[in-house]
């Protein structure tokens, strides 16, 4: 996608940055979503004295056809960007991530460990090989598209910016994604805090178990979201994610 030029960014969904105290966290959005999803939870940490850095991924909050070409690979570079521009300035930087942003985090973490002091991931895929995700490498060949899905949240009063279709190649470059992150799980050593929605459809419930079981770091912890569908950051538990996520970076920048 090197030579690819990207439409504009839809307005609402530009990248943010809040400078702040000398602990950085970089937020970082999920497949077909953009930095929109995270503007609440950095004005929260950000009242808490804590710089957020709100990364848009490659592809994303501007034309379908831009996230068609992208690989995988553009959206880690992307993250690792910006995760390189905060450790030139913040002693202490954090990776959060919602759903594939969770799973950019974890590989960012794997990549970095002298960089990335501790990890939040919130409704991330563990593992996608249901039938649908079996058959997107043969349907990629023939469909560019899903058809729009019920909405990702349960509050009525909550509005996400996103496209309003899914890539298939897109998502069979996510399912190539997370099948190369569960290799670094075994490898990250840093504090991981994970939340898990009880009401997502998205992502299967038990993945965050997964992630728990397989990462080897001894400072880890599950939170179950009981109230939550899958954009859990605009959802009705969102405070519970802004707080614990807080205090975790708190606890970890000491």
């Amino acid at each position: 996608m090197s030579n690819h030029v990207e439409g504009p960014v839809i307005p609402g969904a530009e990248p943010f940055y809040y400078p702040a105290g000398e602990s950085a966290c970089l937020l970082i959005h999920g497949i077909a979503g953009t930095p929109q999803v995270f503007r609440l939870m950095g004005d929260s940490l950000f009242q808490e004295g804590i710089t957020v850095s709100a990364v848009r991924l490659r592809g994303h909050a501007t034309r379908l056809e831009d996230l068609d070409l992208c690989r995988y690979q553009d959206w880690i570079t992307s993250a690792e960007e910006e995760l390189i521009k905060l450790d030139q300035h913040y002693s202490k930087v954090f990776v959060a991530g919602l759903s594939m942003g969770g799973v950019i985090s974890l590989r960012l973490a794997r990549l970095y460990p002298e960089i990335v002091k501790g990890v939040v991931t919130i409704c991330s895929p563990y593992r996608l090989d249901s039938l649908k995700f079996k058959l997107v490498p043969l349907a990629k060949r023939f469909i560019k598209r899903t058809l729009p899905g019920p909405p990702s949240i349960n509050d009525p009063d909550a509005f996400e910016i996103s496209y309003r279709q899914h890539s298939i190649p897109a998502v069979h470059e996510l399912i190539k994604l997370t099948d190369l992150v569960r290799e670094d799980l075994p490898h990250i050593r840093q504090p991981v805090l994970i939340f898990r929605a009880l009401k997502d459809s998205v992502v299967n419930y038990n993945d965050g178990q997964s992630y728990f079981d397989a990462l080897s770091t001894e400072d880890k912890e599950i939170i179950v979201l009981k109230n939550s569908h899958h954009v859990a950051t605009l959802d009705y538990d969102k405070e519970i994610i802004f707080k614990k996520t807080a205090a975790f970076i708190k606890q970890h920048s000491i």
